[in-house]
């Protein structure tokens, strides 16, 4: 593993420049972003509207519109795939209901580091873009979010403390894990976790340290423990009509740009995962990295049953997504 870079290069990464104004007659397209305008993901997409700009000289200009300020989360895929917007970022495991192969990223303890995490994209992205294609979506490129880890308004060394505690939910398998947890899963939107908390409506959340940064995490919890659990994605996917609409030479700048934009997002993400995890100590909170044994083994049973019984409904295509990732980790 190569060795991450200083907070100033991540920052220079992070710098998302002013877009200039559009040319006449150019093509305007609007990007919804979920995350606040800060959070790396987002500035990635500003990044990546950039250089679509750049490369077709002006005549392909992608607003981007972050904090879900044109669709929240459910809503951000169907606006696609109806063209309502031409270009959005969406939690793939968030469509898990319409497909088991959204939810392959987010199986607890299947892929925890990010040599892992590439290794399963890389045998399952091939299928993703296929089933986008079938609703009229094209996948363009793919972040992850550094691992998922709790947060705490108390503290846990078995699973029995997180029984009947409020449990936030984000996707079928965190409701699945919530379920196995005998807690009590509650679907909220990131924007409103901090009410929610607030309000004792949530207990607890699986969820990553940049997402906490966002929302000042030690304003209503207490203590992070770092299980690491699975790294999942946002992907940003485009109307698929509108993106045979544009030029050959802009269609291939678009794609172009997407490749660079995954790369970064990936270096980013991975860079970020130490920094804002040592920053959430700083703000106070209580930060577990030493996961008690106890703790860790009876999540990893959890998330061994939920990943069973994903590939006793997600068919032998999906299942051997599985297979030929497990096979490349043995060797």
């Amino acid at each position: 593993m190569k060795t991450a870079p200083g907070m100033p290069a991540l920052c220079a990464l992070l710098v998302a420049l002013p877009l200039a104004l559009p040319l006449y007659g150019a093509e305007r397209w609007s990007m919804s972003v979920e995350q606040p305008a800060g959070n790396f993901i987002s500035r990635v997409a500003v990044d990546f509207a950039r250089n679509v700009r750049q490369a077709t000289n002006g005549q392909l200009d992608i607003r981007v519109h972050p904090n879900s300020t044109l669709y929240r989360r459910p809503e951000v895929k169907p606006a696609v795939t109806r063209g309502d917007i031409q270009i959005g970022d969406v939690f793939m495991s968030a469509l898990g209901n319409e497909d088991p192969i959204y939810e392959l990223d987010s199986l607890p303890f299947l892929a925890t580091d990010y040599e892992q995490a590439r290794r399963l994209w890389a045998v399952s992205r091939s299928a993703v873009e296929r089933r986008l294609l079938v609703d009229g979506v094209r996948l363009v490129y793919a972040v992850p979010w550094p691992a998922q880890s709790l947060f705490s308004n108390r503290p846990l060394q078995t699973t029995e403390d997180v029984r009947d505690l409020r449990f936030r939910s984000y996707n079928p398998t965190i409701s699945r894990l919530a379920h196995l947890l005998h807690a009590q899963p509650t679907t909220i939107n990131t924007e409103d976790v901090p009410q929610a908390f607030r309000e004792g409506k949530v207990d607890i959340m699986l969820t990553s340290s940049a997402t906490g940064m966002d929302l000042r995490a030690w304003n209503f919890v207490s203590h992070f423990y770092d299980v690491r659990a699975f790294i999942p994605k946002n992907i940003v996917i485009v109307n698929e009509r509108a993106f045979q609409r544009l030029p050959e030479v802009q269609r291939s700048a678009l794609l172009h740009a997407g490749e660079r934009a995954e790369r970064a997002g990936w270096e980013l993400s991975w860079a970020l995962t130490g920094y804002q995890t040592r920053m959430l100590a700083r703000r106070g909170m209580t930060v577990v990295q030493e996961i008690d044994p106890q703790l860790r083994r009876e999540l990893t049973q959890v998330g061994q049953q939920i990943s069973e019984e994903w590939l006793g409904r997600a068919g032998e295509e999906r299942a051997r997504i599985i297979e030929a990732y497990l096979d490349g980790q043995r060797r």
